[in-house]
């Protein structure tokens, strides 16, 4: 994902950071529906990362919190939802704004370096490490060491291996495994509904999450900021950034808003 990843827009926006934060508002609300429902602690944890808009961010958390039994269900959810993106958040995003602020154009943002985006990964994997206990920063170490790839500009043909063959057959090793160990008795129940139906609400409160805070900061900005591209804080990369695109073109076909919601 790393080396298929150009943080160039976050650099020159550092603000959009705050609307991917606020946009995690959807696991929040969906581990304490998962409670109510009468998952446990940990079953709420592995449900509720499905707002994360993250397949395999969500097999990895079932597993490290030994929900294999849920992985299935969690797992179908997850990609399932990241598909459904454009269908799911167009009603939110035009609910929550105004037309007058779904035409907002934002300005061009500024030329980025070579060397900043080259520093930005070697800088966020030593920080990660610094604050993160032993071996928990495995995952964004190798997120940043993808994207070094890209930015370095030396090891092309490890770059594209990363972000093609071996994206491909990573997806294959999951959904298959996945697949393998999820049996029709664990997956046709009532529990793999109320899974479906706390993912769906990630999602939505997701999506309302990051388009208000992008609204709250429209505001604070005196109208710079587009609230649509908070929308696309749930990480369904690059599909939610896409539909931030298409709703704020409909509004005003010359609005371009795809880099910064990236």
């Amino acid at each position: 994902v790393g080396a298929m990843t150009d943080f160039g827009p976050l650099i020159a926006n550092p603000i959009s950071f705050i609307m991917g934060a606020a946009a995690q508002l959807g696991i929040y609300l969906a581990y304490f529906f998962a409670i109510f429902m009468g998952f446990n602690g940990r079953e709420a944890a592995a449900i509720s990362i499905i707002g994360g808009a993250d397949g395999p961010t969500s097999i990895f958390l079932a597993g490290k919190l030994g929900q294999s039994s849920l992985m299935g269900p969690i797992a179908v959810a997850a990609y399932s939802y990241m598909s459904l993106v454009p269908i799911i958040q167009p009603p939110v995003m035009k609910l929550l704004t105004t037309e007058k602020e779904r035409k907002i154009k934002m300005e061009q943002l500024r030329s980025v370096s070579k060397l900043e985006k080259i520093l930005f990964p070697i800088v966020i994997t030593i920080v990660v490490c610094m604050i993160r206990r032993e071996g928990r920063a495995a995952r964004r170490g190798m997120l940043m060491l993808g994207n070094l790839f890209r930015e370095c500009g030396v090891v092309k043909q490890l770059q594209e291996t990363a972000s093609n063959a071996m994206m491909y057959i990573v997806v294959i090793l999951l959904g298959t495994s996945v697949g393998a160990s999820t049996s029709a008795e664990a997956f046709l129940n009532v529990s793999t509904l109320k899974i479906v139906a706390l993912g769906l609400i990630a999602f939505v409160f997701g999506t309302a999450g990051g388009v208000l805070l992008g609204k709250i900061l429209c505001k604070a900005t005196h109208g710079r900021i587009n609230p649509l591209i908070g929308s696309a804080g749930v990480s369904a990369v690059p599909m939610a950034a896409r539909v931030s695109q298409k709703v704020g073109a409909e509004a005003d076909p010359t609005n371009f808003l795809l880099m910064h919601a990236m």
